[in-house]
């Protein structure tokens, strides 16, 4: 177990209540202090609400919140934070919900990401009935969650957030109805993460992820963050013997002087041969 952040300070900056499931999670595995960087509306990078789309990558924003952080806070250690919701690459029907948390390490050189992954925290609903939205908004539980609604489709600039009761509901709704060019009103869960704890919980999955690397040591140099980098294919059917795609080996990697080791998984059970393009061409 690496004591490299024992006692050290980690900036990290957010607005959206973050530092509630990111700090906990590090401060308990690593001994440091996680303290908010405050001064830059982290919003200009990109909103949830799409009213300032995210420029560049999701890595690439939540290694720019890292980097702002340090500046903004004096610390030679930052933290990032950026969520995605997209399409699953190969479950095209399914919703996919990915964080990112960026440690930037400015003394050491280094730079480690946390990540979870899983489904998305994301519902919604296009119509013209405030019955149908309050039934909508019913199932998916105020007590949990925020909602945002526009008139006539996702992408309309104007948006109401942060719509918590059902009296806040009707209004929002009425007047987006106003607005609209249809009559029809979209209704869908708010995705900042102060708006939607199980966006939050993915958070705080990302947090233990990357607490988890910087607590590994590397057998070469003793620095932090040694961790998988890399997963080779070529696991065995367990029917016919030929290789898969299947995990055979894990790389893990130093990201401070390039050690690398590689660790082969049991073949014993071999993999299913759904996986296999012998038996299952």
């Amino acid at each position: 177990m690496s004591d490299a952040y024992r006692g050290r300070r980690l900036a990290l900056l957010t607005q959206h209540g973050k530092e509630r499931v990111i700090a906990p999670a590090l401060e308990g595995a690593l001994g440091c202090t996680v303290e908010r960087a405050l001064g830059f509306d982290t919003d200009t990078l990109g909103t949830f609400t799409r009213e300032v789309p995210r420029a560049g990558s999701q890595l690439e924003a939540a290694r720019r919140k890292a980097e702002l952080a340090i500046e903004l806070s004096g610390a030679d250690i930052g933290l990032g934070s950026e969520g995605s919701v997209d399409r699953h690459p190969q479950l095209g029907f399914v919703d996919r919900n990915v964080e990112l948390i960026v440690l930037v390490d400015r003394a050491r050189g280094i730079e480690v990401v946390g990540v979870a992954d899983g489904p998305a925290p994301y519902a919604h609903l296009l119509t013209s009935s405030f019955a149908e939205a309050s039934v909508f908004a019913a199932r998916e539980s105020f007590v949990d969650h925020g909602f945002a609604v526009r008139p006539d489709n996702p992408d309309d600039p104007r948006v109401r957030k942060d719509i918590t009761t059902t009296d806040a509901l009707r209004e929002a709704f009425a007047a987006a109805q106003a607005e609209s060019a249809t009559g029809s009103v979209f209704v869908e869960l708010d995705l900042r993460a102060h708006r939607n704890p199980r966006r939050m919980a993915r958070i705080a999955e990302a947090a233990a992820d990357l607490a988890a690397k910087l607590a590994s040591t590397c057998p070469e140099c003793e620095g932090p963050g040694f961790w998988v980098i890399e997963r080779l294919p070529g696991m065995p059917c367990r029917d016919c013997g030929l290789a898969t795609d299947m995990t055979l080996a894990d790389v893990d990697g130093c990201p401070s002087c390039g050690h690398r080791a590689t660790r082969l998984r049991d073949a014993s059970a071999g993999a299913d041969p759904m996986w296999c393009d012998y038996c299952n061409p």
